[in-house]
């Protein structure tokens, strides 16, 4: 039996890059990174950050959000409320038991826990917010969704690090597919610009240096890259098959055709150097999309700007899909989002099926000698793109990888 055809039929982006679909795609086309020195983070020994510009959770969401939501939250509510109202979706009419919500999420509330725990140590226990739970669980970002929306279906999220809002995705394409739901409101979202995290990042070694240059310090694939850059954002879709969205008249903006998952079982940060398990998960979405590797236009790198992420990512896309497909990072423009950063590009690889646009790597001056890929820089590129892919790695050496194709 066939596996029903998935459609996108709404976006809803808020990233470094700006507020909302059009700000974020005009932002990652510019090539230009939004990366500078971060006053929240001054004093740490690496203080650069890409965050949401202008971003006000009173205006943005509503004035009771300042009380009740983490900013992880508000950043989804947002590229969400987005994403709906495109889809042309109705949740005053929808059968909200058939709609379901799956967003990635790898840290939760971590604003509130540095604020909450500075609170008990300063005035005490009676002092903590009775919020504190709701407001730091990463599952409350679903839930506040479905309240939102009046999607009473599955609602979960999942934490696989830096390849949440991918699994995210590949989830929500399982319980369509399967029949468990008419729609769903997938992706992911982040606020972790917080000091104990990006401490714990820069104690890592994970993190780029180049302080006096920050809106050059993430430079995916670049032979003088030196770590990542720290993001925050949200990135949402709108799924339902496609004959569904159709018989409806809406318009397809995309198609997610594969799903491809795996582990490592290597080491807890360090992707394994063979890049076996990213072969893997690569693989298997190619054949859930029923696409050969020399079918394949465009790739969305996972391409982190760090040494041996970069590296091994290149080898494996490389092996599988020789130099034919039009490679980019959007992490040099918008950072590194970490459980968003998966949903974002997914929207991002979307978007450059929609348009026939493949969006510029940021910062890329020096490609790499020993990473023999076609990655697009200075400019975007201009082409028709049937077949895209769409990587996510996290730490613990989870994998996930997504296709996109033509509608």
């Amino acid at each position: 039996m066939t596996a029903p055809a998935i459609a996108v039929t709404g976006l809803g982006l808020v990233t470094a890059a700006g507020i909302g679909v059009e700000a974020s795609w005009r932002g990652v086309q510019s090539g230009v990174s939004t990366a500078k020195r971060d006053p929240a983070l001054a004093g740490l020994p690496v203080d650069i950050s890409c965050t949401v510009p202008d971003f006000s959770a009173a205006k943005n969401v509503g004035r009771r959000s300042t009380l009740i939501h983490d900013r992880f939250v508000q950043l989804a509510i947002v590229a969400a409320r987005e994403a709906v109202a495109g889809s042309g979706l109705d949740p005053g009419t929808w059968d909200g038991a058939r709609v379901g919500v799956v967003i990635g999420c790898g840290l939760g509330g971590v604003a509130t826990w540095e604020r909450q725990h500075s609170v008990l140590l300063a005035k005490g226990p009676d002092a903590v917010s009775a919020l504190l739970i709701p407001m730091l669980v990463p599952n409350m970002v679903a839930g506040h969704l479905a309240m939102e929306f009046r999607a009473a279906g599955p609602n979960f999220v999942t934490a696989t690090a830096c390849a949440s809002g991918a699994t995210a995705i590949g989830t929500a394409l399982d319980l369509l597919r399967d029949g468990r739901c008419d729609v769903v409101i997938t992706g992911g979202t982040e606020a972790g610009v917080s000091p104990l995290i990006v401490t714990g990042f820069a104690q890592m070694g994970a993190l780029s240096r180049r302080l006096s240059e920050p809106e050059a310090a993430s430079r995916p694939f670049d032979a003088d890259r030196d770590g990542f850059v720290i993001g925050e954002g949200s990135g949402i879709l709108v799924l339902e098959r496609e004959s569904d969205a159709l018989a409806r008249g809406a318009r397809v903006m995309a198609k997610v055709a594969g799903y491809g998952a795996s582990a490592d079982a290597h080491h807890m940060t360090a992707p394994d150097p063979e890049g076996t398990g990213v072969l893997r998960a690569l693989s298997a979405a190619l054949a859930g999309a029923g696409v050969a590797p020399d079918e394949v236009d465009h790739v969305n790198a996972h391409g982190t700007s760090t040494l041996l992420n970069d590296a091994v990512e290149a080898r494996v896309l490389a092996k599988l899909l020789g130099t034919r497909a039009a490679v980019t990072s959007t992490k040099g423009v918008v950072g590194h989002t970490l459980g968003a950063a998966g949903a974002i590009e997914a929207a991002v690889t979307v978007l450059a099926v929609d348009t026939a646009t493949v969006p510029p790597t940021a910062n890329l001056t020096r490609q790499d000698p020993g990473i023999d890929l076609d990655i697009v820089a200075g400019e975007p590129r201009k082409q028709r793109i049937d077949v895209a892919v769409s990587n996510s790695f996290g730490f613990g050496g989870q994998n996930a990888v997504l296709v996109f194709t033509s509608a």
